[in-house]
This record gives C-alpha cells, structure tokens and sequence, in this order.
C-alpha cells in the first residue's frame, strides 16, 4: 500500500485533521501518476474500463492541480507575511537611528537643601535665603534682606518697624536701632 504524501502547506491550516483523515483515505486508492501507472498494470482492455481509468486520471489531475493550487497560494501568503515583517523591521530600525535613546545621560545633580558654611552661616538653597551666623537673612537672588512681614509695622510717612529685628526703617532708608537708638550703617 502506498502513503501519499501529506501537503505541508496546509498541513499548518485549521482543518489539518480533516485533511490528515482525507488523505489516509485517499492512500487507500492512490491518485496521481502512481495511481494512473498502478491501473495501466491491471488493465482488462474493455471501453467500460478505459472510460472509468480516464475518469480516474481526470479526477487525479485534477487533484495534482488542486495541491499545487494551494500550495501556490500558502507560499505566496507566507512570502507576503515575511516581506511585511521585513519592512516594519526596517521602519523600526530607521525610527532607532533617527531618535536614538542617549544611554551615557546623566541627569544635573541637585544642591543640598542647605549649605552650611564654616563660619555658622548656612543657604537655604530651596527658598534662596542666606542666613548669616547673626541672623540676618538676605534673599540670594536680589541681594536685599529678608523681612518676617508678620513683624513688620507699616507706618503712614512709608516708614516701616522691624519688631522681630528691633529696626525701624525710615522713609528715606536709614535705619536705626529701636533698643539703642543708633543708626545702623551697613
């Protein structure tokens, strides 16, 4: 008895039990040239016989026709999918090279939220407020001191009292020391 072969291309289908079982069944009797020359062996000579091996072959050809047919078509499917994974590959590729990710990136190093200085002074580096080890406070980005408003008096002549700091500001900027009296250069 002869096997014939099983189409690998389909074989990958989802009825590949079927055509496993198909072509179990089809083994029994084999078709194509195997199937024509195995008949010419055991030919009786009739018309009755000749049209029946002719339909036979007809059906054989057919069925070699068939497979081929199929097999065509899977091939083709498979190169399709192969090309098309092909050029997303290139497409990643070139998306790769055209926005490369930095691997050598070191991210800016952040300052300690105070410095502190040998001196007793520190800088209170979120707020931007330099303490000096007297406790005055100077805002480090516009050079001027820093004043508690909650202390703060404001007078109706523009003058204003530093009741943390003990100083009364005056209008025109002299400064005096509420406790002694003096005036505050510096």
């Amino acid at each position: 008895m002869a096997i014939s072969p099983i189409n690998i291309a389909s074989a990958t289908g989802t009825n590949w039990l079927k055509e496993a079982q198909e072509s179990l069944a089809a083994s029994e009797t084999p078709g194509g040239m195997l199937g024509m020359l195995q008949d010419a062996r055991n030919s009786s000579g009739s018309i009755k016989s000749f049209l029946a091996k002719s339909q036979n072959a007809a059906a054989n050809m057919a069925l070699i026709t068939q497979g081929s047919a199929q097999s065509l078509s899977t091939l083709t499917w498979q190169m399709a999918d192969a090309a098309q994974a092909r050029r997303m590959e290139e497409k990643i590729a070139l998306a790769q090279k055209l926005n490369p990710v930095q691997t050598n990136y070191n991210p800016p190093k952040e300052l300690d939220p105070f410095i502190y200085f040998e001196d007793g002074s520190n800088i209170d580096t979120q707020n931007n407020i330099l303490t000096l080890a007297n406790g005055t406070q100077i805002d480090t980005t516009t050079g001027l001191q820093v004043i508690d408003q909650k202390s703060i008096i404001s007078m109706a002549n523009g003058a204003y009292l530093d009741t943390k700091n003990n100083v009364l500001t005056m209008a025109d900027g002299t400064r005096i020391d509420t406790v002694t009296g003096l005036v505050i250069t510096a």
